[in-house]
């Protein structure tokens, strides 16, 4: 691969329960940079780390994880560093896209995303349910390294139970007129959501920079604003 080629990755998971009543990692495929690095203490639940192992995305790097928890196992899938999203040296956009079929229960908190100036991105993230799963993940976008306009991201999650639609929401960061609107970031460079789907009833709620919405189908959508990612995790953390 020459300097700058665009990178083609994919990486696959597998999460079952056994006899003993432990989670355990039965397929874990890695392709450079998207690299799996699993807990092996055993335990009610798998414990891995997503590692990039090169700087990445670039543009036109093309990334995909497909991730797949059995009935009754856990599965707790964690960032070790923040994600710097950078452009590439032909302009070309990136993307990723992580794909999750759940029959037990997910927690999904990568590190914070930067966007970086002129990168160009678009993330996925696909999630079906079966009827008892339970999903939680986090997003914190963080537009730009200190002093730098951020390029632009586009992030889509979608979420079905049974083939039955939970969720369908688009975020698009990188527009200087919309970021500054009071109808969209309000000026701010942090946001921060949280969506949790379960079974448990919670109402409405909300704050200064900070709302909690309950979803018709099951579940919450948390979504926070600030000015640091300090500040809008222990937000998300105490929602």
């Amino acid at each position: 691969m020459g300097a700058g080629a665009a990178v083609k990755a994919s990486a696959r998971l597998v999460v079952s329960l056994d006899p003993h009543g432990n989670s355990v990692v039965r397929v874990l495929r890695s392709q450079s940079p998207l690299t799996l690095v699993p807990h092996r203490r055993a335990g009610p639940v798998a414990l891995v780390h997503l590692v990039s192992s090169v700087t990445a995305p670039l543009g036109g790097d093309a990334l995909e994880l497909t991730v797949e928890v059995g009935p009754g196992a856990a599965l707790d899938l964690r960032g070790v560093a923040a994600t710097l999203m950078l452009p590439g040296p032909t302009g070309a956009p990136s993307s990723s896209l992580v794909r999750f079929t759940v029959e037990g229960s997910v927690r999904y908190l990568p590190e914070p995303t930067v966007v970086t100036g002129r990168a160009h991105h678009t993330s996925v993230v696909e999630a079906e349910l079966d009827g008892h799963a339970q999903l939680r993940t986090r997003e914190v976008l963080v537009l730009g390294r200190t002093g730098e306009a951020p390029g632009t991201l586009a992030t889509t999650m979608r979420a079905t139970r049974c083939g039955k639609p939970l969720l369908h929401q688009q975020l698009v960061v990188g527009g200087t007129a919309a970021d500054a609107s009071p109808a969209g970031l309000a000026g701010k460079r942090v946001v921060g959501t949280e969506l949790l789907l379960d079974d448990v009833p919670r109402a409405r709620d909300g704050g200064e920079w900070w709302s909690v919405v309950p979803l018709a189908a099951g579940g919450t959508l948390a979504t926070a604003m600030g000015d640091d990612v300090v500040t809008v995790t222990n937000v998300l953390d105490a929602i």
